[in-house]
């Protein structure tokens, strides 16, 4: 298993009204810079770079305190990165049925990626929080099959990862 990196733990704590539009930019934003990373060949850092200095704080309109959250973005992507292998391996094992990794489109892969790591890696995000995030973002591609598909992988990972937090009392919504 690879270690959390330095980037990831620098992150700054969620915000404790719920989760935050920059926060939701971000993971929409993380999966796009997923998938071009995927396509383009390109370094991370590149694809981090460049992402940022197309969209930027442009990515909800610009708006004071409506920014995407650069250093949660960074680290979504930077972590699903460095930790690929074992999240592929932890997504394989929570597909139910025929289904097979491989075979599954590359942007509902690059979404269950970034769900997996946010559940896996960040502690400080609820995980019912991370699986209702990134079943948005999934909307934001696709319909209600895949959307489906999304919540329940991510689900059976949480269930793994932090069956504690996911069999415990409240909906966690509180954060993220």
């Amino acid at each position: 298993m690879a270690a959390m990196t330095e980037r990831q733990d620098a992150m700054p704590p969620p915000n404790a009204r719920g989760p935050s539009r920059g926060r939701r930019a971000a993971r929409l934003a993380a999966a796009q810079a997923l998938y071009e990373l995927e396509i383009g060949g390109a370094g991370v850092d590149s694809v981090v770079e460049q992402f940022w200095s197309r969209f930027g704080a442009d990515m909800l309109g610009g708006d004071e305190g409506h920014e995407m959250d650069r250093a949660f973005f960074s680290a979504l992507v930077r972590g699903v990165v460095d930790r690929r292998g074992e999240i592929d391996r932890l997504v394989a094992s929570a597909l139910q049925g025929a289904l097979n990794f491989d075979r599954l489109e590359l942007l509902i892969k690059v979404v269950l990626r970034a769900g997996a790591f946010e559940i896996l890696a960040r502690p400080d995000v609820p995980p019912r929080v991370a699986i209702a995030e990134h079943v948005g973002v999934s909307h934001a591609f696709f319909g209600e099959r895949e959307t489906a598909l999304v919540n329940g992988v991510l689900d059976r990972i949480a269930r793994t990862v932090r069956p504690a937090e996911m069999d415990g009392a409240g909906d966690g919504t509180t954060a993220g």
